[in-house]
């Protein structure tokens, strides 16, 4: 989807892309600056120790043999090709000799360096070269000094260190700035076209990244839409790159997918509620209507009424069971979990189930050789494996063999097993032991047997709730359920 310059500014990368280019941009532009500026210092100091290695050179001249040999030297070295100037003038500026032509006025009137670069001209560089050859009583007029700084504006830049010698003769050591400032000029060029080649692959990058991230941020809206639009199904689309838009995309489909899980679970949940509570209510409402119609003696209505509460106890029970099984799945108990000791939960069970697998005619028998922790909730562990229990006393009883139920517990490298094995008939086909685990799901053999079909759903449940599992396994004959826990290591 082609988007405008506006609407591309308004999204969060553009303007993040945007802000981190303007930063760039300015910490640039100080680099370039400060760069230029440590350049220039640091010629100009280099400058100042060249300039001053030439003063001691003539000063050592003079010591020597005084302004004769001092003016020899000057001479000389003015013929010398070279950046250096040297000037010697009397009193009044009349430059006497040296290699400089004219210089900015007001230069040769302070003493020490000079406060800023100067202009001057070397000899043969334009027509202030008549005004050397003028008679030495002779000064220059007003007009004649305009020219020859507007001449020298034209000219060069130097700095120099100027001196008063005992005679009241100025001497001058300089040198030209033309080299320094070429210099300073090309780390200036290179520094600012680096600056623009930076910024030139800063915007291509913004450019074809952010297109990129442009069109991964449209693909990720258009399936959003799609998924709000009603279509569960759909997912975020992952590139398999492992960025921060993928694991954001997996995620969030994670988040999807178990949405999806729930809101099938709750459509399961009102089909089972329709289907299977339709009998029970049904049979209410014609118990009550039978109760009703003609005359009947107190006894006769107080069993209705005793039946209609039996049969309520039994829906209410249901109801208490569909909803902890559906806070379980969904992650949400406030049930608190702490230590939990299998083994003596198992004899707690196996007390409590003695009467009845006695009065079935089932051995109920335990296998505990020691003590098993696991962190948990112990009523809900002990309502899920009661749950199991008494299915599996119930489904022993048409055993060919003496009915018998064991119920063990071990460990098994970092789980505890407690697992609970009947020789019944069993649930010899795999997929009848996959539903059996479903709400309402009661198999075909089990039909005679009184219950709701939400025992071993609600043992799922429990074992989901505790990071475990619960696995159906032939027991051959017979069942074998077993619920596996995370050990608990400081037991």
């Amino acid at each position: 989807m082609a988007l405008s310059v506006p609407a591309i500014m308004k999204t969060t990368a553009a303007r993040l892309s945007a802000l981190y280019l303007l930063l760039f941009a300015l910490c640039a532009v100080a680099l370039v600056f400060y760069m230029t500026s440590l350049s220039a210092r640091m010629l100009t100091a280099q400058t100042q120790d060249t300039i001053n290695d030439e003063v001691l050179g003539l000063a050592r001249a003079y010591q020597r043999g005084g302004l004769p040999v001092l003016v020899r030297v000057v001479e000389a070295r003015s013929r010398q090709p070279g950046a250096n100037l040297y000037l010697i003038a009397d009193a009044n500026g009349q430059i006497l000799t040296g290699n400089v032509q004219s210089l900015e006025p007001g230069v040769l009137e302070t003493e020490g360096w000079t406060n800023s670069p100067f202009s001057y001209q070397r000899f043969g560089e334009g027509e202030l070269e008549r005004q050397r050859n003028l008679p030495a009583d002779q000064s220059t007029t007003q007009s004649e000094q305009n020219e020859a700084q507007a001449q020298g504006e034209k000219g060069h830049n130097a700095i120099a260190l100027v001196l008063r010698l005992p005679n009241q003769m100025i001497m001058l050591v300089g040198r030209d700035l033309g080299e320094p400032e070429r210099f300073r000029a090309v780390i200036r060029r290179a520094l600012m076209l680096a600056l623009g080649m930076m910024g030139l692959g800063g915007l291509l990058i913004w450019f074809f990244v952010g297109r990129a991230a442009l069109k991964r941020i449209d693909s990720v809206s258009e399936a959003s839409r799609r998924i709000m639009g009603g279509d569960l199904s759909g997912r975020l689309p992952v590139t398999g790159a492992g960025d921060e838009f993928d694991r954001l995309s997996e995620n969030l489909n994670t988040m999807l997918a178990r949405i999806a899980k729930l809101n099938e679970g709750l459509k399961q949940v009102s089909d089972n509620i329709a289907h299977d509570l339709k009998t029970p209510l049904t049979r209410l409402r014609n118990r009550a209507e039978a109760t009703l119609s003609g005359k009947h003696k107190t006894t006769d209505y107080r069993q209705a009424l005793e039946g209609t509460i039996a049969e309520s106890d039994q829906l209410i029970k249901t109801f208490n069971a569909i909803l902890m099984i559906s806070r379980l799945e969904a992650g949400y108990s406030s049930e608190n979990t702490n230590r939990v000791d299998l083994a003596e939960a198992v004899r707690d069970v196996v007390e409590l189930y003695e009467p009845v697998a006695e009065e079935a005619g089932v051995s109920l028998e335990t296998e505990l050789r020691e003590a098993a922790f696991v962190n948990g909730n112990r009523e809900l562990i002990g309502q899920a494996l009661s749950n199991i229990v008494d299915n599996a006393i119930k489904y022993s009883t048409d055993a060919t063999a003496q009915p018998a139920v064991r119920v063990a517990v071990e460990r098994v490298g970092t789980e505890v097993r407690l697992s609970v094995v009947d020789n019944g008939h069993g649930i010899p086909d795999d997929g009848d032991r996959a539903r059996a685990t479903e709400r309402f799901v009661r198999l075909e053999k089990s039909r005679s047997q009184p219950g709701s079909g939400l025992g071993l759903s609600l043992a799922k449940a429990v074992m989901t709730f505790h990071n475990g599992r619960l696995d159906l396994l032939p027991g051959n004959p017979g069942l074998s359920v077993v619920m596996s826990f995370p050990s608990r290591e400081d037991h």
